[in-house]
């Protein structure tokens, strides 16, 4: 298997103007490239979809503010819930403790 070949943005940018020439079809522009049909074919969808943030390079997407804020939330929920779990914990280690140390009564005294 060969490895996955990595084209840049300029790369691609060039290859759609190629195809905008009038003598140019998709089929010998991607065969002029030496990429395949489909490829070329798939960045002339994301560049119509996504205009300027189409090929943002290596993978990395250009994202509004509520689409960072999303991919965000779900990573803080899973650390809240941990958070979560290990106050859980350690309440009821302090709860069964307290009695036996006699730690009530410490504390009933410093609030006095």
């Amino acid at each position: 298997m060969t490895p996955r070949r990595i084209f840049s943005t300029e790369f691609k940018r060039e290859a759609l103007h190629l195809t905008q020439r009038p003598d140019m079809t998709v089929t010998q522009a991607a065969r002029d490239l030496g990429i395949g049909r489909s490829t070329l074919q798939r960045w002339l969808r994301e560049a119509g979809q996504q205009d300027d943030a189409a090929f943002p390079g290596l993978g990395r997407q250009n994202l509004t503010p509520e689409q960072e804020e999303i991919r965000r939330l779900p990573k803080e929920v899973e650390i809240l819930r941990e958070e979560r779990e290990i106050l859980k914990k350690a309440t009821a280690c302090l709860g069964q403790n307290s009695t036996r140390m006699g730690l009530t009564r410490f504390f009933a005294k410093q609030s006095r």
